[in-house]
C-alpha cells in the first residue's frame, strides 16, 4: 500500500532488533525492521530501546502501534523516524500465524529487490557456511568506551540507570547462495548476541561457539546493512 504521506500512525510486527549503536545525535539506539499490516517493510529508527518503560520493551513478533514521520536524511523507501513516546504494544503474532504472515514477502534475489528500490527483504537462501571471528581487544575497548561514555553523561531526559552494555566479543558471518549467486554477510541481530551470552553461561563458551557452527537458518533479513 503505497502512500505519499510524510507522517502518520502505523501498526507493525517487529522482526529484527539490531545491536545497539551509539551516535552523537541520538545517543544509544537500535534500528528495527518490521512489517506493517499491509505487508510493507519498515525500518524504524532511532529507538532508545533500553530506556523504554518496561511495558513498551517489545520483542520479536510483537505488534506495536506508533506515530512516525519520514526522515530528512534517509531516502530509503522503508525508513521511518519513530516517535517512541507514542509507542505501545498491541498484540503478538501467534506461532501458528507466523509462516503465513511472512510467506507473502519471501524473495530469492537481492538484485531484483534493489532494482525496484527496496533495501529490506526476507530472503530465502541456502546457508553454505556460518563462522565467527573474535574481535580484537582494541575493537572491544572502542565499542565499550562509547557506551560507557554515554552512560556517564548526565541526561535530563533519560535518568534511568542502565546495566552497562557489553559488546559481543565475536562477530558472526555467513556465506549463502541465492538466485544472484554466492554472497557473504555479517549478522547484526541483537538476539544473536543475547543468545551467545545466555548459552555461554549455560554451556560454556566453547560449546556455544560449536553450536553456532550449525545454525538452522533458512531466511536472511536485509539487502544491505541496516
Amino acid at each position: 500500500m503505497e502512500s505519499d504521506l510524510k507522517s502518520g500512525e502505523a501498526e507493525a510486527v517487529i522482526l529484527i532488533k539490531a545491536s545497539p549503536q551509539v551516535g552523537q545525535k541520538h545517543g544509544e539506539t537500535v534500528c528495527c525492521a518490521a512489517l506493517d499490516i499491509y505487508g510493507q517493510w519498515l525500518r524504524l529508527y532511532p529507538v532508545s530501546f533500553r530506556y523504554l518503560e518496561d511495558g513498551k520493551k517489545f520483542s520479536r513478533w510483537d505488534t506495536i502501534r506508533f506515530r512516525w514521520r519520514l526522515p530528512d536524511d534517509d531516502r530509503r523507501l522503508e525508513s521511518r523516524r519513530i516517535d517512541q513516546d507514542t509507542l505501545s504494544i498491541v498484540g503478538c503474532l501467534k506461532p501458528s500465524e507466523r509462516q503465513k504472515f511472512l510467506s507473502r514477502v519471501i524473495v530469492t534475489s537481492l538484485d531484483r529487490e534493489r532494482e525496484v528500490g527496496r533495501s529490506l527483504a526476507l530472503l530465502k537462501a541456502e546457508i553454505r557456511d556460518f563462522r565467527y571471528e573474535k574481535k580484537t581487544a582494541e575493537e572491544l575497548a572502542i565499542e565499550k568506551g562509547k557506551f560507557d561514555k554515554l552512560r556517564a553523561q548526565k541526561d535530563m531526559f533519560n535518568s534511568k540507570d542502565l546495566i552497562p552494555y557489553e559488546p559481543c566479543p565475536y562477530r558472526f558471518k555467513y556465506r549463502y547462495k541465492t538466485d544472484d549467486g554466492n554472497r557473504d554477510g555479517t549478522c547484526q541481530d541483537w538476539e544473536l548476541e543475547a543468545t551467545y551470552y545466555n548459552w555461554s553461561r549455560k554451556y560454556g563458551e566453547k560449546s556455544t561457539l560449536e553450536k553456532y557452527k550449525k545454525p538452522l537458518v533458512k531466511y536472511i533479513l536485509g539487502t544491505e546493512c541496516f
